[in-house]
């Protein structure tokens, strides 16, 4: 009996790790899961090792390995555990791709990423020297709030200082779910201990909101630092901005819409440019003019959820919501990041984006590729999310320095 258990065991263990090496889209209503699966286990491949290990050795006590089910079972933690350390080795290579996507501007990223970083406290945030200001209020209660909508954290030195560098964070959730508190925790600290100010704000969430109240919340943080962000320590007038997944579309959107009417309401004469975006795994199309997805598109989970009528019924509105219409020559400088092993946004739209942007803008555009990496890889530490995390920071100083040399 204890084979035969261990045995399934083993099997959901090589399962779980075959999710985190081997890419898979076109998957329907199961790519969530996928994502999940391979998210997890693949950031989190040394811990899998851990895990398996000690069940193989509980199973060994229990005389699994008596049958030639439980010796089966054997084998595939053998080959389980073969590919959890080649993920491993794959996200620590995020170093040279980290070298390559930076060369163009002759930039050199920390390298200070132990092979075993985040392996005793991935999820632990805080660190010394490093403050975080809760739930500030950035603008006033609007139609379509579910509630503390309206609300922004201040990640930023613990030591006094002024005129430091600033960064919006803006976290995903295909529109309708996700709070200031769930991404961009690791680039936010690690930018805090080199002297930023980060503010991560939540926005009004479909489908009781409707596109394009999530930008406008966007403008009205931008907003809100521009007023403010100097009694935090943050220099208003130079702003970054970032994001994940809806957060990276809503990242790529704000940066090419500087004081787009549409987008600001009531606060036009605000000036929203913002000085370099960085956005992760982002939605740059939301129409698929150049069919990439296929049969897989997000228009129908768009259309019911996020902008209430189709593409026929609204062309304009598709067309506005997609950052890679808003693409001109004015837009700042980019860094795009995405992994090659994203099963919910494919990098084939990234690379369509950045096309887009270098044949227009006169500012640098740079690509980071980071191979086997799958969505939502850099929320946690992990080896492939420190190098992610040192290789944005590298490019914000350089933009920062560019400002400062003006």
């Amino acid at each position: 009996m204890a084979g035969q258990v261990f045995l399934l065991v083993s099997t959901l263990g090589l399962l779980l790790s075959l999710s985190a090496w081997l890419p898979a889209r076109r998957l329907g209503p199961f790519s969530f899961l996928y994502m999940m699966s391979g998210w997890l286990t693949g950031e989190l491949a040394l811990q899998h090792i851990a895990w398996q290990a000690l069940a193989t050795l509980g199973f060994a006590v229990a005389g699994a390995f008596e049958s030639r089910v439980g010796v089966a079972g054997l084998a595939l933690s053998f080959a389980s555990w073969g590919l959890l350390l080649a993920s491993h080795l794959r996200g620590l290579g995020a170093a040279h791709e980290v070298r390559g996507a930076l060369a163009p501007l002759e930039l050199v990223a920390g390298s200070d990423v132990s092979p075993t970083h985040g392996l005793s406290s991935p999820f632990r945030m805080q660190r010394p020297g490093v403050e975080w200001i809760r739930d500030l209020e950035y603008g006033a209660t609007l139609p379509g709030d579910k509630g503390r909508r309206n609300l922004l954290d201040v990640v930023r030195p613990s030591t006094p200082g002024e005129r430091r560098p600033a960064l919006l964070q803006i976290h995903g959730g295909g529109w309708v779910i996700g709070d200031k508190r769930e991404q961009g925790q690791p680039l936010m600290a690690h930018l805090a201990s080199r002297g930023w100010v980060s503010f991560a704000i939540n926005y009004r969430l479909s489908p009781r909101a409707t596109f394009p109240d999530h930008i406008v919340d966007v403008k009205r943080a931008i907003r809100w630092i521009r007023e403010h962000g100097a009694e935090y320590g943050a220099d208003p007038r130079f702003l970054c901005v970032t994001g994940g997944s809806a957060g990276g579309h809503l990242t790529a959107l704000a940066a090419v819409s500087g004081n787009d009417p549409r987008f600001q309401p009531g606060f036009e004469h605000v000036d929203t440019r913002l000085a370099a975006a960085v956005p992760f795994y982002g939605v740059y199309d939301f129409l698929d003019r150049f069919g990439i997805r296929g049969t897989q598109k997000m228009a129908p989970f768009l259309a019911r959820m996020v902008l209430k009528c189709t593409p026929d019924e609204n062309p304009e509105l598709w067309d506005a919501a997609s950052p890679i219409s808003h693409v001109s020559a004015e837009a700042p400088p980019f860094l795009l990041v995405h992994g090659t092993h994203d099963s919910l946004v494919w990098i084939e739209e990234m690379r369509a984006f950045q096309k887009a942007l270098t044949e227009k803008s006169r500012q640098p555009v740079l690509a980071l590729e980071l191979a086997g990496g799958q969505h939502a890889f850099d929320t946690f530490h992990s080896p492939r999310s420190a190098h992610a995390v040192r290789a944005v920071t590298a490019f914000l100083e350089h933009v920062h320095a560019q400002y400062l040399a003006q």
